[in-house]
Protein backbone atom coordinates (compact mmCIF):
# COMPACT_ATOMS: atom_id res chain seq x y z
CA UNK A 1 0.00 0.00 0.00
CA UNK A 2 1.55 3.32 -1.06
CA UNK A 3 1.53 6.68 1.34
CA UNK A 4 -0.96 8.27 -0.51
CA UNK A 5 -3.07 4.86 0.29
CA UNK A 6 -2.12 5.04 3.89
CA UNK A 7 -3.79 8.77 3.72
CA UNK A 8 -6.72 8.34 2.03
CA UNK A 9 -7.28 5.35 4.34
CA UNK A 10 -6.66 7.06 7.63
CA UNK A 11 -7.75 10.22 6.38
CA UNK A 12 -11.26 8.72 5.67
CA UNK A 13 -10.99 7.02 9.23
CA UNK A 14 -9.73 10.18 10.58
CA UNK A 15 -12.93 10.70 13.39
CA UNK A 16 -12.68 7.14 15.01
CA UNK A 17 -9.39 7.43 16.29
CA UNK A 18 -10.56 10.24 18.57
CA UNK A 19 -12.63 7.83 20.42
CA UNK A 20 -11.27 4.45 19.86
CA UNK A 21 -10.29 3.17 23.02
CA UNK A 22 -6.76 1.42 22.40
CA UNK A 23 -5.47 5.12 21.39
CA UNK A 24 -7.10 7.36 23.47
CA UNK A 25 -7.56 4.74 26.66
CA UNK A 26 -5.55 1.46 26.58
CA UNK A 27 -3.19 0.65 29.55
CA UNK A 28 0.22 1.36 27.43
CA UNK A 29 -0.22 4.82 26.93
CA UNK A 30 -0.24 5.69 30.75
CA UNK A 31 2.67 3.08 31.21
CA UNK A 32 4.69 4.27 28.74
CA UNK A 33 4.76 7.90 30.11
CA UNK A 34 5.37 6.08 33.09
CA UNK A 35 8.23 4.46 31.86
CA UNK A 36 9.54 7.28 30.16
CA UNK A 37 9.58 9.87 33.07
CA UNK A 38 9.78 12.75 31.01
CA UNK A 39 11.26 15.87 32.62
CA UNK A 40 9.85 19.35 32.85
CA UNK A 41 12.68 21.04 30.28
CA UNK A 42 12.04 18.47 27.38
CA UNK A 43 10.61 19.08 24.03
CA UNK A 44 9.24 16.25 22.52
CA UNK A 45 7.89 14.61 18.96
CA UNK A 46 5.15 12.17 18.98
CA UNK A 47 5.51 10.66 15.20
CA UNK A 48 1.74 8.94 13.64
CA UNK A 49 0.57 11.12 16.62
CA UNK A 50 -2.95 10.47 14.90
CA UNK A 51 -5.46 12.33 16.46
CA UNK A 52 -2.84 13.48 19.53
CA UNK A 53 -3.58 10.95 22.23
CA UNK A 54 0.10 9.80 23.16
CA UNK A 55 0.73 13.82 22.42
CA UNK A 56 -1.51 14.68 24.97
CA UNK A 57 -0.21 12.39 27.67
CA UNK A 58 3.27 13.96 27.25
CA UNK A 59 2.37 17.31 27.28
CA UNK A 60 1.24 18.03 30.83
CA UNK A 61 4.69 16.51 31.88
CA UNK A 62 7.18 18.47 29.64
CA UNK A 63 7.84 22.23 28.18
CA UNK A 64 6.79 21.50 24.28
CA UNK A 65 5.52 18.50 22.05
CA UNK A 66 4.93 18.15 18.30
CA UNK A 67 2.90 16.06 17.16
CA UNK A 68 3.63 14.75 13.64
CA UNK A 69 1.37 12.31 11.15
CA UNK A 70 1.35 11.87 7.38
CA UNK A 71 -2.52 12.19 7.14
CA UNK A 72 -3.62 16.11 7.28
CA UNK A 73 -7.26 15.26 8.39
CA UNK A 74 -6.15 13.72 11.80
CA UNK A 75 -4.30 17.17 12.60
CA UNK A 76 -7.35 19.75 12.72
CA UNK A 77 -9.21 16.75 15.38
CA UNK A 78 -5.98 16.43 17.09
CA UNK A 79 -5.82 20.55 17.52
CA UNK A 80 -9.53 20.51 18.58
CA UNK A 81 -8.85 17.62 21.42
CA UNK A 82 -5.69 19.66 22.72
CA UNK A 83 -8.23 23.11 22.79
CA UNK A 84 -10.57 21.28 24.32
CA UNK A 85 -8.74 20.33 27.54
CA UNK A 86 -6.69 23.57 27.34
CA UNK A 87 -3.40 22.15 26.65
CA UNK A 88 -1.26 25.33 25.16
CA UNK A 89 2.32 23.62 24.60
CA UNK A 90 1.15 21.23 21.80
CA UNK A 91 1.61 21.84 17.90
CA UNK A 92 1.51 19.53 14.89
CA UNK A 93 2.34 19.37 11.89
CA UNK A 94 2.08 16.84 8.97
CA UNK A 95 5.22 15.14 7.54
CA UNK A 96 6.59 11.28 6.16
CA UNK A 97 8.46 9.39 9.57
CA UNK A 98 11.22 8.47 6.48
CA UNK A 99 12.04 11.88 6.11
CA UNK A 100 11.55 14.00 9.62
CA UNK A 101 11.58 17.49 9.33
CA UNK A 102 13.56 18.75 12.30
CA UNK A 103 16.97 19.09 12.33
CA UNK A 104 19.85 16.73 13.84
CA UNK A 105 19.26 16.44 17.92
CA UNK A 106 16.14 18.84 18.29
CA UNK A 107 13.84 16.47 20.53
CA UNK A 108 15.06 15.15 23.92
CA UNK A 109 12.25 12.21 23.23
CA UNK A 110 10.37 10.91 20.26
CA UNK A 111 7.54 8.41 21.20
CA UNK A 112 5.30 6.46 18.47
CA UNK A 113 2.82 4.37 20.20
CA UNK A 114 0.53 1.18 18.07
CA UNK A 115 1.76 3.15 14.52
CA UNK A 116 4.97 1.26 12.91
CA UNK A 117 3.04 -1.62 11.56
CA UNK A 118 2.13 0.65 9.28
CA UNK A 119 5.43 1.88 8.09
CA UNK A 120 7.20 0.53 5.12
CA UNK A 121 10.83 0.18 7.09
CA UNK A 122 11.07 0.19 10.56
CA UNK A 123 14.49 0.76 10.40
CA UNK A 124 14.24 4.13 8.73
CA UNK A 125 12.20 4.96 11.09
CA UNK A 126 14.53 4.05 13.90
CA UNK A 127 16.99 5.91 11.78
CA UNK A 128 15.34 9.36 11.47
CA UNK A 129 14.15 9.04 15.42
CA UNK A 130 17.57 8.49 16.42
CA UNK A 131 18.69 11.50 14.65
CA UNK A 132 16.58 14.37 15.35
CA UNK A 133 17.35 12.87 19.32
CA UNK A 134 20.00 14.83 21.03
CA UNK A 135 23.13 12.31 22.93
CA UNK A 136 20.84 11.12 25.39
CA UNK A 137 17.76 10.94 24.51
CA UNK A 138 14.88 8.85 24.37
CA UNK A 139 13.05 6.53 21.69
CA UNK A 140 9.56 5.32 23.03
CA UNK A 141 7.81 2.67 21.33
CA UNK A 142 4.41 0.98 21.77
CA UNK A 143 3.05 -1.24 19.07
CA UNK A 144 1.55 -4.51 18.81
CA UNK A 145 3.82 -7.78 18.32
CA UNK A 146 3.56 -11.16 17.41
CA UNK A 147 5.09 -14.56 18.29
CA UNK A 148 8.26 -14.75 17.14
CA UNK A 149 11.49 -16.20 17.88
CA UNK A 150 15.74 -16.42 17.78
CA UNK A 151 16.39 -19.82 17.94
CA UNK A 152 15.93 -22.72 15.55
CA UNK A 153 14.03 -25.73 15.53
CA UNK A 154 10.53 -27.06 14.93
CA UNK A 155 9.30 -25.02 17.74
CA UNK A 156 10.79 -21.40 17.16
CA UNK A 157 9.68 -22.61 13.44
CA UNK A 158 6.38 -22.47 14.57
CA UNK A 159 5.96 -19.34 16.86
CA UNK A 160 7.65 -17.44 13.41
CA UNK A 161 4.71 -19.31 11.22
CA UNK A 162 2.00 -17.98 13.91
CA UNK A 163 3.77 -14.87 13.80
CA UNK A 164 3.07 -14.63 10.05
CA UNK A 165 -0.84 -15.92 10.50
CA UNK A 166 -1.35 -13.08 12.89
CA UNK A 167 -0.02 -10.72 10.49
CA UNK A 168 -1.99 -11.74 7.39
CA UNK A 169 -5.08 -11.68 9.90
CA UNK A 170 -4.50 -7.99 10.67
CA UNK A 171 -3.73 -7.39 7.06
CA UNK A 172 -6.78 -9.04 5.56
CA UNK A 173 -8.91 -6.62 8.13
CA UNK A 174 -6.63 -3.12 7.43
CA UNK A 175 -4.69 -3.33 4.25
CA UNK A 176 -2.69 -0.02 5.18
CA UNK A 177 -1.07 -3.13 8.00
CA UNK A 178 2.77 -3.65 6.79
CA UNK A 179 4.15 -6.31 9.14
CA UNK A 180 4.32 -6.11 12.82
CA UNK A 181 7.36 -7.31 14.57
CA UNK A 182 8.18 -9.76 17.03
CA UNK A 183 9.39 -8.21 20.74
CA UNK A 184 13.35 -10.20 19.38
CA UNK A 185 13.09 -8.35 16.47
CA UNK A 186 12.67 -5.15 18.05
CA UNK A 187 15.41 -5.83 20.83
CA UNK A 188 17.13 -6.27 17.45
CA UNK A 189 16.41 -3.08 15.53
CA UNK A 190 16.78 -1.06 18.22
CA UNK A 191 20.27 -2.43 19.61
CA UNK A 192 21.22 -2.40 15.49
CA UNK A 193 20.47 1.37 15.89
CA UNK A 194 22.74 1.95 18.48
CA UNK A 195 20.77 2.31 21.09
CA UNK A 196 20.68 1.03 24.47
CA UNK A 197 17.35 -0.47 25.70
CA UNK A 198 16.43 0.61 29.49
CA UNK A 199 12.79 -0.70 29.68
CA UNK A 200 11.19 -3.61 27.61
CA UNK A 201 7.82 -5.32 28.75
CA UNK A 202 4.75 -6.51 27.00
CA UNK A 203 0.89 -5.68 28.01
CA UNK A 204 -2.26 -7.81 26.96
CA UNK A 205 -5.41 -6.24 25.62
CA UNK A 206 -8.32 -8.10 24.69
CA UNK A 207 -10.21 -6.57 21.71
CA UNK A 208 -14.44 -7.92 20.71
CA UNK A 209 -14.23 -8.96 17.39
CA UNK A 210 -17.35 -7.32 16.05
CA UNK A 211 -16.36 -3.92 17.12
CA UNK A 212 -12.51 -5.04 15.48
CA UNK A 213 -14.43 -6.04 12.24
CA UNK A 214 -17.40 -3.61 12.07
CA UNK A 215 -15.82 -1.56 8.97
CA UNK A 216 -16.36 -4.90 6.77
CA UNK A 217 -19.08 -6.20 4.91
CA UNK A 218 -20.74 -9.77 6.48
CA UNK A 219 -19.07 -11.95 4.27
CA UNK A 220 -15.58 -10.37 5.09
CA UNK A 221 -16.34 -10.63 8.79
CA UNK A 222 -17.17 -14.21 8.05
CA UNK A 223 -13.71 -15.00 6.41
CA UNK A 224 -11.92 -13.04 9.17
CA UNK A 225 -13.80 -14.93 11.53
CA UNK A 226 -13.06 -18.46 10.59
CA UNK A 227 -9.15 -17.13 10.15
CA UNK A 228 -9.77 -16.58 14.08
CA UNK A 229 -11.90 -19.35 15.17
CA UNK A 230 -9.84 -21.61 13.25
CA UNK A 231 -6.27 -20.91 14.13
CA UNK A 232 -2.99 -23.01 13.63
CA UNK A 233 -2.58 -24.21 17.18
CA UNK A 234 0.56 -21.77 17.99
CA UNK A 235 -1.67 -18.59 16.10
CA UNK A 236 -4.57 -19.64 18.38
CA UNK A 237 -2.44 -19.97 21.87
CA UNK A 238 -1.33 -16.41 20.86
CA UNK A 239 -4.62 -14.95 19.90
CA UNK A 240 -6.52 -17.05 22.49
CA UNK A 241 -10.27 -16.39 20.86
CA UNK A 242 -13.13 -16.78 23.61
CA UNK A 243 -16.69 -16.72 22.31
CA UNK A 244 -18.32 -17.98 26.26
CA UNK A 245 -19.69 -14.28 26.49
CA UNK A 246 -21.95 -13.84 23.66
CA UNK A 247 -19.58 -12.19 21.62
CA UNK A 248 -16.39 -12.72 20.40
CA UNK A 249 -13.18 -12.05 21.71
CA UNK A 250 -9.63 -12.60 21.16
CA UNK A 251 -6.25 -11.01 22.34
CA UNK A 252 -3.33 -8.69 20.79
CA UNK A 253 -0.10 -8.08 22.55
CA UNK A 254 1.85 -4.75 22.58
CA UNK A 255 5.51 -4.33 22.67
CA UNK A 256 6.88 -1.71 24.87
CA UNK A 257 10.21 -0.33 24.78
CA UNK A 258 12.26 2.57 25.80
CA UNK A 259 16.02 2.85 24.47
CA UNK A 260 18.12 5.57 24.91
CA UNK A 261 20.54 7.28 22.14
Amino acid sequence: MSKQQVQQQFGANAAAYVSSPTHAQGASLARLVERVEPEPAWRVLDIATATGHTALAFAPHVAAVVGLDLTPQMLPLAARLAADRGVANLTFTVGDVDDLPFGDGAFDAVTCRIAPHHFPDIGRFIAEAVRVLRPGGRLAVVDNVVPGSRLRGKKADRQRAAGEYVNAFEKLRDPSHVRCLSYEEWLDALAAAGLQVEAQETLDKRLTFETWAARHTPEMQTRLRVLLLQAPAAAAEFLDPRTDTGLTTFRLREGLFVARK
